[in-house]
C-alpha cells in the first residue's frame, strides 16, 4: 500500500524550496490564494492549508488586508573565535550551509596580501557562503602558494578550506586577528549577496596561523548586515 502525500503538503514543499532559493526573498510578498490556486490546481482550501502550515513554521506571515509574506528571520549569531568555521557556524544557527567557488587561482600578491602572508605568491579562494540557500556573505582566502602547492587542485575537489589544508599537511590553525568594519553593498558585491545597493555590510580581514604562528591564511568576508551578528567572547 502507498502512503500518498496530500497535495497541501506538496505545494508547501515547493514553496519552502523557493523561499529558501530567494525567490520570495524576506519580508516579499507571496501570489495571492487565487494566483496560486491557479498555478497548482487546487482549490483555496487547498492553499490556505498549505500556507498555514508555513505560517506555523515561521516562514509566513498575513497581514491583515495586505496579503501573505515571507517573515524575517532573525541574523544568524556568528562567533568570532580562534577557530572559526563557516559551515559550524550557520549549522549552529538551525540553518543549512552550502557554498559556491567562483574563483581559485594562483598569481602574485597584493602589497596587501604580502604584508599578510611574508610572501610574493598566493593561491586565491572566492566565493558565495549560503545559509538555507540564502547568501550570507561573500569570502575571499589567499593562501602561501610555495608552502601548498597542489593546495588548488584539493580545494578544487573538496571546496572546503580546512579539508584541503589537512590534505597538505595542516591538520589545525587558529585565527590570529580579526577587524571588522562597516560597508555598504555596491555593484556586483550587491547582486551576489542579493542585497539592495547602499545596504549594510560587515567586512571582516582576518589572518591566521599554524601552532607555530606562522600566517598561513589571509581572509576578507563580506556579510550581509541584516543575515548574521557577529559575535565575540571573551577569551575567544
Amino acid at each position: 500500500m502507498t502512503n500518498r502525500v496530500p497535495v497541501w503538503r506538496t505545494i508547501a514543499d515547493a514553496l519552502r524550496q523557493e523561499i529558501a532559493e530567494g525567490l520570495y526573498p524576506e519580508g516579499g510578498k507571496l501570489p495571492t490564494e487565487a494566483q496560486l490556486s491557479s498555478r497548482f490546481g487546487v482549490n483555496r482550501h487547498t492553499v490556505r492549508h498549505a500556507l498555514a502550515d508555513l505560517a506555523a513554521a515561521g516562514l509566513l506571515v498575513a497581514r491583515r488586508g495586505a496579503g501573505v509574506f515571507v517573515a524575517a528571520r532573525p541574523p544568524a549569531d556568528y562567533p568570532l573565535g580562534r577557530r572559526v568555521r563557516f559551515q559550524q557556524n550557520i549549522a549552529a544557527s538551525g540553518r543549512t550551509p552550502s557554498r559556491k567557488v567562483t574563483r581559485i587561482e594562483t598569481r602574485p600578491a597584493s602589497p596587501e596580501e604580502q604584508a599578510a602572508l611574508g610572501v610574493g605568491k598566493v593561491h586565491v579562494f572566492e566565493g558565495v557562503s549560503y545559509g538555507d540557500a540564502l547568501p550570507i556573505c561573500l569570502f575571499r582566502s589567499v593562501f602561501p602558494a610555495e608552502r601548498f602547492p597542489d593546495l588548488p587542485a584539493a580545494l578544487e575537489r573538496l571546496s572546503s578550506v580546512t579539508a584541503a589544508l589537512a590534505e597538505q599537511g595542516l591538520t589545525d590553525y587558529t585565527r590570529a586577528s580579526t577587524r571588522v568594519t562597516a560597508q555598504v553593498a555596491r555593484g556586483p558585491r550587491a547582486g551576489l549577496l542579493r542585497v539592495a545597493e547602499g545596504a549594510p555590510v560587515l567586512r571582516t580581514e582576518a589572518i591566521n596561523v599554524d601552532p607555530e604562528s606562522v600566517p598561513v591564511e589571509f581572509g576578507q568576508s563580506w556579510f550581509a548586515g541584516d543575515r548574521v551578528a557577529l559575535t565575540v567572547a571573551p577569551g575567544g
